[in-house]
């Protein structure tokens, strides 16, 4: 008798009702987002960008604080506009503003701030009329430091 070849599933094909229950969420928060953008006037409705309803809190989430204080206006109405299709009562609803994640590793390019030649020329003379050898030292030496990195010769 000639054996059966062992047959593999895929891991998507065992059923998962924890997917399943993410994909569900994800559909009811689009849906909610269409309701809300319906109620909206069209141009605050494209700022709309993400919602989440979290216990009886809706969150919606945009770009700028302008459009946040502008969605804020439409609240009891957007809470009205959902009411029909959310699975739990909304009371409160809160607007979210979307920030740029910075990765650590671009750190931000700092520019050196290099004084006039005047305010230079101010420091190597304060240098010279210093009464302690270290500080007129300490002057003199970035002066020529200062005047190097400005790119003056003379």
């Amino acid at each position: 008798m000639a054996k059966k070849p062992v047959t593999f599933k895929s891991t998507l094909a065992f059923p998962n009702r924890a997917i399943a229950h993410f994909y569900s969420r994800i559909e009811q928060q689009r849906q909610i987002l269409q309701y809300i953008r319906a109620v909206l006037p069209e141009a605050l409705a494209k700022q709309a960008r993400y919602c989440v309803i979290n216990d009886k809190k809706l969150l919606i989430y945009t770009d700028s604080a302008a459009w946040a204080s502008q969605l804020r206006f439409y609240s009891k109405a957007i809470i009205a506009a959902i009411a029909p299709i959310a699975r739990e009562s909304v009371t409160i609803m809160q607007v979210k503003i979307l920030t740029e994640q910075k990765s650590p590793d671009k750190q931000p390019v700092r520019k050196v701030n290099i004084p006039s030649p005047e305010k230079i020329e101010i420091i190597r003379k304060q240098g010279l009329n210093a009464p302690d050898d270290h500080l007129k030292q300490a002057l003199l030496k970035l002066s020529a430091t200062l005047r190097r990195l400005s790119g003056d010769a003379g």
